[in-house]
Parts: C-alpha cells; sequence; structure tokens
C-alpha cells in the first residue's frame, strides 16, 4: 500500500538500493512513491493479492500497510511463502496466534513500528529502563503517554482531516480502559474524559483511547511496582471538545439511523475541513513516567517530540514510514528475534530507531 503515510518511507527504502516491489491498489500512486530513483530493482504494480502469493519468495519481507482487515490475509501468505511481516498497525489478536508457526519457521512478524503505536513505545521502553536502573524499592509509579495529529495553525474546528473522517468519529465512541488513582477504570464515551494537558507551556486537551493495561506488561514494568497511574491517550488541540460539542451530542443520543448519521457528517467535515495540498500538519507525542517513594516524588523523566511537514513529507508520513523503514533495514540485518512481537524494547536497537529519525532532522527531547 502507498497510501499518504507510506510515502517517505517508501522513498527512503527505494533510495538504498534495496530489491523493492511497491504494490497499490492505484498502480499511479505506487508509481509516483519511487519516481526518484532510476534502477531496475525497485517496480510498482497494481495491487493484487494472488499476484503476490505467487510472486514473493523465501526470505521476503512483505509490508502491509493496508486496512487492518486485511493484515490477516498478508500474514497467511507469509507463513505460506516462508516470507517476514511488518506493519505499523496494532498487533491483533488474530495475529498473535500465529507465534509459534513463525518461530516455528525462523520468521519475524513485526507489528507496531509506526508513530503510535510505535515510536511511543520506544519512549516508554527507555523510560522504564531508566527507572528500573536506579534500584528503587517501594515505589508507586505513573506513566502517562500521549499522541496526537493536529493543524499547524488551528482553525475554528481544532482539527484537519487527511483521510475520511469516519473512524476518526466512531473511535470517539469505543471505550477505553487505564489506571486512574491505583483503581482501573473503564469508560464507554473516552471524551468525556477530557483533561487539559500543559506541554512545554503549551496547553492540550488529552483524553484515554484504547485499552491501556497490557502494555503495562509489554513495557516491562517491574511487579513490585504499584500502579498509580497508567493511560495511553490522545492529543488535541485546546477548545476541541468545544468545537466537537455537536458531534458528542450526535454519538451521545445513539439513533436508531446513527451509522447514517456519521457517514453525512464525516462527508460534511470532508468537505469543510481537511488539509489542503501543501498544508502544514503537526504531531506532539509527549510520554511521561514518575515515580513516588512514601508520597515523594522520586523520579520524573520525559520523551517528546513535536514535528511538522506537508506535502507528501506530513509529519504523520514521516514519523510513521520512516521508523517503519528502519525496522525493515533491522530485519534485512537480522537484528530482530523471529517471532510475532510489537516495538522492540532493546536500547541498541532502539538507538537505531532514533538515528534513522534524525537524519531526517526529527528531534526528540529527553528530560
Amino acid at each position: 500500500g502507498s497510501g499518504l503515510s507510506s510515502i517517505p518511507g517508501i522513498r527512503r527504502l527505494a533510495s538504498n538500493n534495496y530489491n523493492l516491489t511497491v504494490w497499490n491498489r492505484t498502480l499511479s500512486k505506487a508509481q509516483k512513491s519511487i519516481n526518484h530513483v532510476k534502477t531496475d530493482k525497485v517496480s510498482a504494480k497494481t495491487f493484487n493479492i494472488n499476484e503476490i502469493k505467487g510472486t514473493v519468495e523465501q526470505g521476503d519481507i512483505i509490508v502491509s500497510q493496508l486496512t487492518a482487515s486485511m493484515h490477516m490475509d498478508i500474514a497467511k501468505i507469509c507463513l505460506e511463502k516462508k516470507c517476514h511481516f511488518v506493519t505499523t498497525s496494532y498487533l491483533a489478536p488474530d495475529i498473535k496466534k500465529l507465534n509459534e508457526q513463525a518461530v516455528a519457521q525462523n520468521l519475524t512478524f513485526i507489528n507496531e513500528v509506526g508513530l503510535d503505536p510505535g515510536i511511543d513505545h520506544f519512549f516508554s521502553h527507555l523510560l522504564v529502563q531508566e527507572l528500573k536502573s536506579l534500584n528503587l524499592n517501594n515505589l508507586s509509579v505513573s506513566y502517562k503517554s500521549y499522541c496526537g495529529g493536529i493543524p499547524a495553525v488551528p482553525n475554528d474546528f481544532k482539527y484537519k482531516f487527511s483521510w475520511s473522517p469516519v473512524g476518526v468519529i466512531r473511535a470517539l465512541n469505543s471505550p477505553a480502559k487505564f489506571t486512574q488513582n491505583f483503581e482501573e477504570k473503564l469508560v464507554p464515551q473516552p471524551y468525556k474524559e477530557v483533561k487539559n494537558h500543559l506541554i512545554n507551556s503549551e496547553s492540550f486537551e488529552a483524553y484515554p483511547n484504547r485499552d491501556s493495561l497490557p502494555y503495562i506488561e509489554e513495557y516491562l514494568f517491574s511487579p513490585e511496582w504499584k500502579i498509580k497511574e497508567f493511560v495511553r491517550g490522545t492529543l488535541r488541540l485546546n477548545g476541541w471538545t468545544l468545537a466537537w460539542r455537536e458531534i458528542f451530542n450526535m454519538l451521545e443520543k445513539q439513533d436508531a439511523n446513527i451509522e447514517e448519521q456519521i457517514q453525512q457528517k464525516s462527508n460534511e467535515l470532508w468537505k469543510n475541513y481537511r488539509y489542503d495540498k501543501n498544508e502544514e500538519d503537526r504531531v506532539v507525542l509527549w510520554v511521561n513516567l514518575e515515580a513516588e517513594q512514601q508520597d515523594k516524588k522520586v523520579f520524573s523523566s520525559t520523551y517528546q517530540l513535536d514535528e511538522k511537514g506537508s506535502g507528501e513529507n506530513t509529519a504523520m508520513a514521516k514519523l510513521v514510514s520512516i521508523t517503519l523503514s528502519a525496522a525493515v533495514d533491522l530485519m534485512l540485518q537480522n537484528k530482530i528475534q523471529p517471532g510475532v512481537q510489537a516495538a522492540p524494547s532493546n536500547k541498541h536497537i532502539i538507538d537505531y530507531f532514533f538515528k534513522v529519525l534524525s537524519d531526517y532532522s526529527i528531534k526528540i527531547d529527553h528530560h
């Protein structure tokens, strides 16, 4: 797939002189993504799953930047043809079940190596390692991770769309699970949990999304730590709640024709609030870990980035796909172990991702 958030990474891989085939439903988009190189090693083809199955060979890496519902079809081809698999999407339960088969065939199936999920995991792993290195006991810890793609210049709606708004609207109705004040919380409508959040003295709005809790184990939190707060969430511009009130009211009412209403609202938003051709977007990612001993703060550390971009190099596209392309490098170097997994936790490997991002002038701040 050579969609909006794939192009910078495809260009990077094509420039690295790898044997690369880009498959896309619209052939012209695939061709455009590699038009900066003139080499026989790189080609573009019209997406056809049967043709992919017939073309790939043992040891190939298949990058799936398709819609989430299609990853399983690609993963099955990978098992059958003994290929490796990589995607920026969340690790789905059905793909997780392929772990034994992948390990048995010495195949790497890596997921969640984009921005969020992806870079946020790198930040989290490093923070946990930093706290563990202090060997402190009797800790209660608070973890917060917020990420948002927002317009670089705020508009009246406090948001802009790069693709169909339907997904964004539906996600507002997906329950969120997190830990607050040492207790697990489940909220059916996360937008009701919006809090003000300061980053570098700029005020944002933040709310929890999805199920944060499995990441306590994924980030290798020490079993001895008492968890006071643990939340992964979405960041929005200040004033977002007010600007979106009408949408919240629609979701709240849940009329019989809610799906129709969502579609209608989506069409209207797409008409009024899509990014202009070369308009600048912005991504802010902020991850913090704090620890207390007897109610006294003994540790606080933060990783953050604040990136802007435009054209085919939007902040979102760079952060998702350059990160993904670095994962492909590491797979080609056999640096990632076999099996089904999310983003790596090894510091040396994370340092490689950071180096590649810094080659693209992406600044990561740690304090």
